[in-house]
């Protein structure tokens, strides 16, 4: 004798070896013996055999009608034996039975399980309802299978068209679209973003990284909403100055300037200016929920996005030949340069020049302060400011330490086509600390000093950055800087790029108008815009570093450089000469920091922006006498 079960929710089928009346004892067609309990079994035969029934049963069951099964049963419900005799018209035997039951356990959307061996039929609005979403289900399907197949014959779905920046940074793997991209990538042996490239659905690689910032940072573009025009200041009293503004060449967001002016008494009065875009807007205005949100302008190599619109920056810029609304801080300074007088001012101030850094840096350089060097305009003035900048520096007890480092600027040509895509790109290099980058830094230092000194002192909180233990931090509280070796230092002159110098423009102009600030003493949203700022600053400073690190490679594609040299930074770590980039070469044997080395670069991949290269020989040591105590060499 031989009985149908059910185990595990799959039927099986077996040999009786012993009849306990409650128990049976069943060796299954696997040569399995199990104990069963009377209540389980389904089905008790004599023919044919385990096996054979379970075969003959689903190929017989293939031929039986859902539908017609589903119509001509009753609507209570049955057990599968009395239904297979009602439909068959006589007993039916054991495998027409298991054939049955083999249907009806295959089609739960018409037929409820009820329990073992018992069904009901589904309700009509239920199976209608069940079946709308089988198609639905069917048709998806079909419609993931079309754009996987248009994905790997190289073509991008429209569908997938419409959700791009999703599908590449933040995937839903419920939508169908999704789905298909996936299974796309499986067959292609692709990772999605290279697959989407070669589908043209990305211009470029770097659309690929840039795209992924705006998705973070900017989800609804980089355009700025309708604004108010700012109000421009009146009554503002003009500065009998003749200011200079210094700069590179894709500068337009000029926040500084610097006068010269003889004193009567002898010795000179130097004028910082710094625009004043606070004087335009007031806190909680529309062109300040701009700032709020952004923060900061963006820097990238070849594109900027900037904090502030265009239209706002041309008009606080400090634009040569315009009288422009200024925060002023005038230091009267003694022929030999001590300072005898200070004052800060809200005004117009004249800019008669925008010095740019590719026409002054020729005339005005090391040779120039040390040597003389030609004569040119505004060399006077330069000098001048490089003298107390010199003076500055000495009196935080700084002295100089970065005139044998490299800056890197770079330049992107987006009307040039290569092979990677729009934008040739150049790299230049200048000696950072050049007389130039002094006067600029130090005379900012000062004005950043003395105006977190004048908030403190007056009682008006402001944004100020600190340093001690080595962690550099921000906080609304003056608090020295052991870097700079200041006892404050509040951000104060970039106020049309960070939103920081913004914020404490309006506390320096309400201090010196003698107006309520726009931030009180501890003010929850002066907190909160530090926190914001911080946080995001440090965000868009390691794209600008990712952008940096992509615009090298591309360069290196670029040049077809095969062979480069390199500076050894530690263990498997080098710098290459002529680019800002840093790599491992884990082929590379020990090597003293400061080393030489060539290299062959032997892969560039633009998408995950990383570089192998290989060693190839080692070129120089580095002199004893230029190892510093952490043992780098700088060449």
């Amino acid at each position: 004798m031989f009985v149908l079960y059910e185990e595990d929710g799959a039927f099986k089928a077996g040999t009786i070896l012993a009849d306990n009346d409650a128990t049976l004892q069943v060796e299954n067609t696997h040569g399995k013996r199990v104990k069963l309990k009377r209540a389980h079994v389904l089905m008790e035969f004599r023919e044919p055999g385990p096996s054979d029934l379970l075969a003959r049963a689903e190929a017989e069951a293939e031929g039986l009608d859902v539908e017609f099964l589903w119509e001509v049963c009753g609507d209570d419900e049955f057990a599968f034996a009395d239904f297979a005799a009602e439909y068959h018209g006589h007993v039916p035997n054991a495998v027409e039975s298991a054939a049955l039951l083999l249907r009806l356990h295959s089609a739960p959307i018409w037929f409820h399980r009820k329990g073992r061996g018992r069904f009901r039929k589904a309700p009509a609005d239920i199976l209608q309802a069940a079946l709308a979403g089988l198609e639905k289900k069917r048709q998806q399907a079909a419609a993931i299978e079309h754009m996987r197949a248009e994905l790997v014959a190289g073509r991008l779905p429209p569908e997938l068209a419409a959700l791009l920046p999703q599908a590449l940074y933040r995937p839903d793997r419920n939508r169908p679209e999704i789905k298909a991209l996936e299974a796309a990538c499986v067959d292609s042996g692709l990772s999605a973003a290279r697959l989407l490239l070669a589908c043209g659905a990305l211009a470029s690689s770097y659309d690929f990284h840039y795209n992924r910032f705006l998705f973070e940072h900017f989800p609804e573009g980089t355009a700025f909403p309708a604004i108010e025009p700012p109000v421009l200041p009146t009554a503002l009293p003009r500065a009998e100055v003749a200011a200079f503004s210094i700069d590179d060449a894709s500068t337009t967001e000029i926040d500084d300037a610097f006068s010269v002016t003889p004193r009567a008494e002898g010795g000179w009065r130097i004028g910082i200016h710094i625009a004043a875009p606070a004087l335009g807007f007031a806190r909680g205005s529309t062109l300040d929920a701009v700032a709020r949100r952004r923060l900061s302008t963006v820097y990238m190599p070849g594109n900027k996005i900037t904090m502030l619109p265009d239209e706002i920056v041309q008009t606080f810029t400090l634009g040569e030949g315009r009288d422009c609304p200024a925060v002023s801080l005038y230091l009267d300074i003694t022929p030999g340069l001590a300072i005898v007088h200070q004052e800060s001012r809200v005004e117009l101030v004249p800019i008669v020049a925008n010095l740019r850094h590719h026409d002054i840096e020729p005339v005005f350089n090391d040779d120039t302060v040390h040597n003389g060097g030609p004569d040119f305009q505004w060399k006077r003035e330069l000098t001048l400011l490089w003298d107390l900048a010199t003076v500055l520096e000495a009196g935080r007890g700084k002295a100089a330490g970065n005139e044998d480092r490299i800056d890197f600027g770079f330049s992107v040509d987006w009307t040039e086509e290569t092979a990677d895509g729009p934008g040739r790109v150049s790299i230049g290099r200048r000696l950072r600390g050049s007389p130039m980058d002094k006067l600029v830094a130090e005379l900012m230092i000062h004005a950043n000093m003395t105006w977190g000194k004048l908030l403190d002192t007056s009682g008006i909180p402001g944004l100020y950055r600190a340093q001690g233990g080595g962690k550099v931090r921000m906080t609304t509280v003056a608090a020295p800087h052991e870097g700079l070796g200041v006892d404050c230092y509040a951000w104060s002159s970039s106020p049309l790029r960070r939103y920081v110098d913004l914020v404490n423009q309006w506390q320096i102009i309400s201090v010196l108008q003698g107006t309520p600030p726009a931030f009180a003493p501890k003010s929850a949203e002066l907190m909160a815009a530090m926190r914001d700022f911080e946080l995001t600053y440090a965000e868009y400073a390691e794209f600008q570093r990712g952008m940096e690190r992509y615009w090298c490679l591309r360069w290196l594609r670029q040049h077809g450089r095969g062979e480069v040299e390199a500076t050894v930074l530690r263990e498997n770590v080098v710098r290459l000469a002529e680019i800002p980039l840093v790599i491992r070469v884990p082929s590379m044997p020990l090597q003293m920091p400061g080393s030489r080395v060539k290299l062959v670069v032997e892969r560039t991949d633009l998408l995950d922006v990383e570089v192998e290269a290989r060693f190839v020989q080692t070129l120089a040591e580095p002199d004893p006498e230029t190892v510093d105590e952490a043992g780098f060499g700088f060449a």
